[in-house]
């Protein structure tokens, strides 16, 4: 089924609801899907994320093998 449709689909089951709520609990996943995860992380996970970002930029990383075999214990 390609997207398109099934986009056509759910509006047309949503014009038809009258159960309020169920309608509110699809506002609330509506607005959840909003909530840019950035604002909700910590200041520590942040400056992990942008020094990873910043390793990334200047080539520092390591071959998906080499991870393999520094977490291979836990994987």
């Amino acid at each position: 089924m390609n997207i398109q449709n099934t986009k056509i689909e759910l509006i047309q089951w949503l014009t038809t609801l009258n159960d309020k709520s169920l309608i509110e609990k699809i506002l609330e996943l509506r607005k959840s899907e909003t909530t840019d995860w950035w604002n909700e992380i910590s200041e520590s996970e942040k400056k992990t994320i942008e020094k990873g970002i910043l390793d990334a930029e200047n080539g520092n990383l390591n071959s998906h093998s080499e991870a393999r075999k520094v977490y291979e214990k836990w994987l």
